[in-house]
């Protein structure tokens, strides 16, 4: 299988993979993009704090000028109608550069280069000896966005400079608000008329604010906004730290943090979490939130996240009910509302196997005793909705009808089976022991049910059919590999690495069409690890990793295409750490101070390491080192001695908190 499909990637490099990489690795955990001479080029990347989001398209126009724009969204001033996209949203053309004068004349900015850490920074000239220097970002916890410019003369004569004065309102219509009008605030601060000695800077800064009507102004400082962005982006650079000998996917892994764990907003539900996109904020979804990011804030660290899946849970299961309705797939506009237009898609599934991967990986049984009355209606739903082949039928899949389904599909079988597994390894720690039983009786009854139900052959590979009748390759015939269903893991290994769904931007939703959603290609990497496919899954992560790093889009990974313009959902992000975590080092937690894991080292690799995992209640690394054909994996919990174990690199390594 190894043998077989990495040259085929590395055979097609030239044609089919060739990526161009306007971006580098720089020092200081940035990467850098060095614009070349004539080069035109244009992205687009977002960027949140707790009270607003933001759009950032930037770029240099064909005329070697800078091209800049913003979308800013304010999630907590909600619109009519107040649904899922009821955010107040303003966009904001032009550069501020353009309304400079230096000695009296007009001046046009033309870039030199672009960076990125946790904000984007620009450096472009004004003219022969005029240097401007911007940061972008959003303020961590205010409503606002922030651009913050250094003017450096580095020539050797005083120049005259006007930055013109700005402070401008917008009011809202208040009949189109939930709370009556809304203010936009434009204001410069710091400008005006300058002069400017040689070698001489100036400090000045735009803030584009909204409040309520009845709120008063609040003075920024874009010093000290800055600050305490740099501090969130330090804070979870020093969590979870993956280092491996791969320096791109290291910096990807990094990045993919700060993406994850910014994406939360202050609702008056609490904290929650976003996928953003300039639409879905101050919302759950049952697989965005439950499913994909709580389970990684479960070992990640930040506290912020771990609320905020806290209080996901919680509105979820607000929706409980005897008679068992489904649990609406999304709550919307800061928990007010609910929004279920594609039924049932597999929510409960997604939300019981979402919940108990995070108690477990959380280890607090109070939490979990929390939790557990949700994971348990949800698996009583599942089993209600059992056919007579044995297998869950839900009306619709997360692609909402997008793709075909059917009434029984793979997806919401596949993550039933997990929310069983893991809620049975739940019910252990609890000491619930008859339900562990029933529900692992469950799992390995589905999981017959499933080869017999969905095993097949489709378009030529021995793997598995989405739906009844579908006879097209399916990008999420990954999932069985998650869950470590392996019995068809060779054919759907080939299936899904084969040109009929592996396309130069990760795999196809379906054979046959242009439709790529990186979800599905971050599940495919996780399950071809856990799998045990290393070499094979290492090198078209590699790829990934350089194109949604480096490429022409960065530097997160994406949602979807045509749909979205590949917006950076935040939940993607945080699969592409699961993808490592889960995936490469297999780790899977088995109770409330215990896990396993299969860190299987690519060929080329001799050691990985984790550092600062915050699980179980407490925090710990994992080391993991080839050593004469075996594998050394080295346990250091905080304050206690070093466990040190030989691996043999077959069944799981499976350790034991003291």
């Amino acid at each position: 299988m190894r043998r077989l499909l990495l040259p085929v990637l590395l055979c097609s490099g030239v044609a089919v993979f060739a990526q161009q990489h306007y971006w580098k690795l720089d020092t200081g955990g940035s990467i850098r993009w060095t614009v070349r001479p004539g080069q035109a080029h244009k992205d687009h990347i977002e960027m949140s704090g707790k009270q607003l989001s933001a759009i950032v398209h930037y770029g240099v126009q064909p005329s070697g000028a800078l091209f800049l724009s913003r979308k800013l969204v304010f999630p907590m001033l909600r619109t009519i109608p107040n649904d899922t996209r009821g955010n107040l949203v303003k966009e904001f053309n032009g550069n501020i550069a353009d309304s400079i004068t230096i000695d009296g004349r007009k001046i046009t900015e033309m870039p030199r280069s672009f960076s990125i850490h946790g904000c984007l920074q620009t450096t472009g000239t004004l003219s022969k000896n005029m240097i401007l220097e911007r940061a972008v970002f959003p303020s961590t916890d205010h409503a606002a966005y922030i651009e913050s410019y250094i003017l450096r003369n580095l020539g050797p004569e005083t120049v005259a400079v006007n930055v013109p004065l700005i402070d401008s309102n917008q009011i809202t219509d208040e009949k189109k608000g939930v709370y009556g009008s809304y203010i936009i605030n434009t204001k410069l601060y710091n400008g005006g008329l300058l002069t400017l000695k040689p070698q001489e800077a100036r400090r000045f800064w735009i803030v584009i604010s909204a409040r309520k009507k009845f709120e008063d102004r609040y003075y920024y400082s874009a010093g000290y906004e800055f600050e305490k962005r740099s501090a969130l982006v330090r804070n979870l650079e020093n969590q979870l730290i993956l280092q491996s000998p791969d320096p791109v996917i290291n910096r990807m892994f990094a990045f993919a943090k700060i993406r994850a764990a910014e994406s939360i907003y202050e609702t008056k539900e609490g904290l929650m979490h976003g996928p953003g996109g300039g639409e879905y904020y101050a919302a759950i979804w049952a697989n965005d939130q439950a499913e994909y990011i709580n389970p990684f804030f479960a070992y990640l660290g930040n506290a912020a996240g771990m609320e905020s899946a806290r209080n996901s849970y919680r509105l979820f299961a607000g929706y409980m009910n005897p008679a068992y309705k489904p649990i609406p797939s999304s709550i919307i506009a800061e928990g007010a509302g609910y929004w279920n237009g594609a039924g049932d898609r597999g929510d409960q599934a997604m939300i019981g196997y979402g919940a108990s991967q995070f108690a477990l990986t959380s280890g607090d049984p109070v939490e979990a005793a929390t939790l557990w009355p949700l994971i348990e209606w949800c698996n009583t739903y599942l089993l209600r909705k059992k056919t007579a082949d044995g297998v869950i039928a839900s009306q619709s899949d997360e692609l909402e009808g997008r793709f075909p389904a059917g009434k029984v599909n793979l997806s919401t079988n596949t993550l039933a089976y997990g929310s069983f597994l893991y809620g049975s390894r739940l019910a252990t720690a609890l000491g619930k022991t008859k339900t562990a039983t029933e529900w692992q009786q469950e799992a390995h009854a589905l999981r017959q049910h499933m080869e017999q139900y969905f095993g097949g052959t489709v378009e030529g590979y021995q793997t598995y059919k989405y739906y009844e009748g579908n006879d097209k390759l399916r990008s999420w015939i990954c999932l069985p590999l998650v869950m470590g269903i392996y019995d068809r893991k060779e054919q759907t290994q080939a299936a899904l690495l084969s040109p009929k769904l592996w396309s130069p931007n990760g795999l196809l939703t379906e054979s046959g069409s242009s439709t790529y959603w990186d979800r599905s290609t971050l599940y495919a990497f996780r399950g071809l690890f856990k799998a045990g496919a290393t070499d094979t899954a290492m090198a078209y992560l590699s790829f990934y990793s350089g194109k949604r790093l480096l490429g022409e889009h960065v530097p997160y990974a994406i949602e979807a295409w045509p749909e979205g313009n590949q917006r950076h959902l935040s939940a993607e992000s945080g699969l592409y750490c699961r993808a490592l975590v889960e995936g490469l080092l297999g780790f899977e937690p088995t109770g409330f101070r215990s896990f396993s894991i299969c860190p299987w080292l690519p060929k080329k690799w001799n050691r990985l390491s984790l550092k600062n995992i915050a699980a179980f209640r407490t925090t710990f690394d994992l080391q993991v080192q080839r050593v004469s054909g075996k594998y050394r994996v080295i346990f250091n919990e905080a304050g206690k001695k070093s466990q040190i174990f030989s691996w043999s690199g077959k069944a799981p390594l499976r350790i034991t908190l003291p």
